[in-house]
């Protein structure tokens, strides 16, 4: 079976689509098979792995509202391939209001691809929506990015709750897969005290891999690849390369502690 990852963080320019397309990559070149999923309206995962979002026909909509599965398309990583986004997304949740059972659309839908990829990673919007809440539903456990400046426990209760509310409800093997410091300046004081404050309340649960700043993480979207395509030498890439191994690691001895809201509470 394989093991579905959201990438989850209500706030916004956290790095969630770049460390979702970058661990994405890592994974691939750690020859795993990887099914990675734009569900995002923005469609930036899309666009990041050199896919024209005008050009998509089987996408990410079609696989929310119940059509018929999207055929994945191949990227530049053999072992790697997408469900793009389109703006059509915009609509979607709108859609699955009057739906019954509409947070499980997402669960049911992956079904389809289960056992055809070691990994899914699925990209979801920066919004506690009905698109997030079926990434909650389907996933397995979820990676929350968090951007090392002045905001960043900034929505964690709320991504905290919710996460508890869907494990309770919805989709009791859900668990925080890990935290991942993200945008780190290792030359600036407060990108110190925000990590060692995150890893003083979390523990274990944060990653030991931290994701710098990097003008060639940054530039590599614009260019339509991932990071270890783009320039394999460059910190940026060898972070992610990293951050895989630590992922595969950490599932090797699966299960570890599930906790909640209540950790933030005691921060």
């Amino acid at each position: 079976m394989s093991e579905i990852i959201g990438f989850c963080n209500q706030k916004g320019g956290v790095g969630k689509t770049t460390s979702a397309i970058n661990l994405a990559a890592s994974l691939a070149i750690a020859e795993k098979s990887v099914l990675l999923i734009d569900l995002d309206p923005q469609s930036n995962t899309t666009t990041g792995m050199g896919i024209s979002k005008n050009s998509v026909i089987s996408n990410s909509y079609m696989l929310i509202t119940g059509g018929a599965p999207p055929d994945p398309q191949a990227t530049q990583l053999e072992s790697l391939s997408l469900i793009p986004s389109t703006s059509d997304l915009v609509g979607a949740e709108i859609e699955l209001v009057s739906e019954s059972r509409r947070e499980l659309k997402l669960q049911q839908a992956l079904k389809a691809y289960a056992n055809r990829y070691d990994f899914i990673l699925i990209d979801a919007p920066p919004a506690l929506g009905l698109l997030t809440l079926n990434v909650l539903a389907a996933a397995d456990g979820v990676i929350i990015p968090v951007q090392c400046e002045y905001y960043a426990l900034e929505g964690l209760s709320d991504l905290l709750r919710t996460t508890d509310l869907v494990r309770s409800s919805l989709n009791p093997r859900l668990k925080i897969t890990g935290i991942l410091l993200t945008m780190f300046d290792s030359r600036n004081n407060l990108a110190h005290d925000v990590e060692e404050e995150i890893r003083r309340h979390f523990r274990e649960q944060v990653f030991q891999t931290v994701i710098p700043r990097s003008v060639r993480l940054s530039e590599a979207p614009s260019h339509g690849k991932p990071v270890v395509l783009y320039d394999a030498k460059c910190r940026g890439a060898t972070s992610y390369l990293e951050l895989a191994q630590e992922l595969l690691e950490r599932l090797a001895g699966k299960g570890g502690d599930q906790w909640s809201e209540k950790r933030l509470a005691e921060a």
